[in-house]
């Protein structure tokens, strides 16, 4: 993928983005089959409570979770979506001011498919701006794509496995406390797009 110039608008926030997404998950054999119900059924076993939902995008994790969280998304059009289905969601600079942003104030932070769209030192500013908000028993779930959904999207620019999540996890107080392949096993992930990793990380107490 090209290198970006600073003053250029990521195209995770264009209208085209958010028209993507909503384009692809409206498909009706997908609304037929409900496509989506494993990955609700994982993330609602993953017992995440009230949640942060960091890259909410068109606000589907959060309406897995019948809405108990708050997302923040930096693309206009996708929260505008999210807020036509009843959700409560924020651009950043709104979340920070917001009564929402009071210091451990979620049990999660989510981050589904998100870390894949920045270069590693970014994802990591990304996760720092949000960590305080967490519980200090809370915990952080990462979800990224494995290689045939890293290649799927011309927006991802760096692969997040877990050994890298967890990595970026470390340098910022946190460990690894689970990992899984979802919803086939590992080797699933070189063909099939939808497979994806889900790490689980709480507060190092020895950080």
């Amino acid at each position: 993928m090209p290198e970006r110039r600073p003053d250029e608008e990521p195209p995770t926030r264009s209208v085209a983005y958010a028209r993507r997404l909503e384009h692809e998950g409206g498909k009706w054999w997908k609304r037929w089959l409900d496509v989506q119900a494993p990955y609700r059924w994982n993330l609602r076993r993953l017992e995440p409570g009230f949640v942060l939902d960091v890259g909410c995008g068109l606000g589907r994790n959060l309406a897995h979770l019948d809405g108990n969280g708050v997302g923040i998304d930096h693309n206009p059009a996708c929260l505008d979506a999210a807020r036509a289905r009843g959700l409560s969601v924020y651009a950043p600079d709104d979340f920070a001011a917001s009564p929402d942003a009071r210091p451990e104030r979620f049990d999660s932070l989510l981050a589904s498919h998100v870390l894949e769209h920045l270069p590693a030192a970014d994802a990591a500013d990304l996760l720092a701006t949000y960590l305080p908000y967490v519980k200090a028993d809370g915990r952080v779930i990462v979800i990224t794509p494995q290689e045939a959904g890293q290649r799927s999207d011309p927006t991802h620019v760096t692969y997040f496995d877990p050994e890298r999540t967890g990595r970026v996890l470390a340098e910022l107080g946190w460990r690894v406390r689970r990992e899984q392949s979802f919803p086939l096993p590992r080797a699933a992930g070189r063909v099939f797009r939808h497979n994806e990793f889900v790490v689980v990380a709480e507060r190092d107490p020895a950080a």
